[in-house]
């Protein structure tokens, strides 16, 4: 067998997996990192949270911003960095989603302090360098060392009171980030193989979830680890650049976006890598994958297009004037404003590609 040249470069993320052992494990990461000074980011609902896994942490704890929101608007991230710069904090603590992480990483950018990550669902961008910031209804991404998390604990008992929705959605949301692992910029073989295994863990996750096995969160957490570590090293690609330009257009749910979009994306790119489409539909246990995808989706319950997520039919012009701005973008079949149109269309009502 021939193997295609690539290159493979690895980032130093601790990590720290263990049901019911958040508190213990975050302690021991700020004691690691000599923190006295550290700012906890929190959304107002995951307040209770963030008190009891930290309150071991005693006066080492010098505020919290709990004003997060999705997309990291621009107001929001200057004000989490005023804070920080206040509060002269030398370490950011995020406890919840990708939001939050995302408000970190916008501290961690310009003041370059240390991040530790707690997830509370299943986004996957503790594991990622990768920042994003909404600003005039446009949202920008790059990429920055500086952004990438010290340490991740997952503790799958913090999803447990996760509304069913969002499990879902952000399951499909993690296995979004495998899929496009295949065929992103930087993807080789290795990250084949973890995206492969993050897709079957995810989605045999979410079978076991719906017939109702507690343990099921746990495999579900997995795989977004998975998901996360293999999307930081491969890269994204069409997928990702349609769910960041409509959601911070027109600021959409983020996970159920790229659950709407994810099916969609495989369908139109799956001509072009079949033997891509071949291992995904294995992982997936189907036959075909774009359409096991869409049994997967639909048998959850989770949105499935465009129209249940927020977006009016006399505003797909604009969605697909917004994503087309992108253009032209990294994707193993071209991408034309004419096949914007038709993939959009497509996932607003629910119809399979032309």
């Amino acid at each position: 067998m021939t193997i295609e040249p690539f290159l493979y470069s690895s980032r130093a993320v601790n990590v720290r997996f263990g049901r019911g052992r958040a508190a213990e494990n975050v302690r021991e990461v700020v004691e690691t990192h000599d923190a006295r000074r550290v700012l906890i980011l929190v959304t107002r609902s995951q307040v209770a949270t963030a008190d009891r896994l930290t309150a071991d942490l005693g006066d080492r704890v010098v505020a919290r911003f709990a004003d997060v929101r999705e997309h990291v608007p621009a107001e929001t991230a200057e004000a989490a960095r005023r804070t920080a710069a206040k509060v002269q904090a030398d370490l950011v603590l995020s406890i919840g989603g990708g939001s939050t992480t995302g408000t970190a990483k916008a501290i961690a950018m310009t003041a370059h302090i240390p991040i530790i990550a707690v997830p509370t669902t299943l986004a996957g961008s503790e594991m990622t360098d990768t920042w994003g910031i909404t600003t005039d209804g446009r949202k920008r991404t790059g990429k920055d060392l500086h952004v990438l998390p010290k340490a991740v604990v997952y503790d799958p008992s913090l999803l447990d009171g996760l509304p069913e929705r969002l499990k879902v959605t952000s399951s499909f949301n993690a296995m979004a980030h495998c899929v496009e692992a295949f065929w992103g910029p930087r993807a080789n073989p290795l990250t084949s193989v973890v995206a492969a295994e993050g897709v079957r863990r995810l989605a045999d996750g979410l079978r076991a979830h719906g017939r109702g096995d507690a343990r099921s969160v746990d495999e579900l957490q997995y795989g977004s680890f998975l998901a996360g570590l293999v999307f930081a090293d491969a890269g994204s690609g069409l997928h990702h650049k349609i769910c960041h330009a409509l959601g911070g257009a027109f600021n959409l749910p983020h996970a159920g976006t790229h659950t709407v979009i994810l099916p969609r994306v495989l369908r139109f790119n799956a001509p072009a890598v079949p033997e891509t489409a071949a291992a995904l539909a294995t992982a997936l246990r189907t036959e075909d994958a774009a359409t096991g995808l869409e049994e997967l989706i639909t048998h959850t319950g989770a949105p499935r297009t465009l129209r249940e997520v927020g977006i009016r039919e006399d505003e797909l012009p604009v969605a697909v004037d917004v994503v087309a701005d992108k253009l032209p973008i990294d994707n193993p079949r071209e991408v034309t404003r004419d096949a914007l149109q038709q993939l959009l269309g497509a996932a607003y009502d629910g119809k399979d590609l032309q």
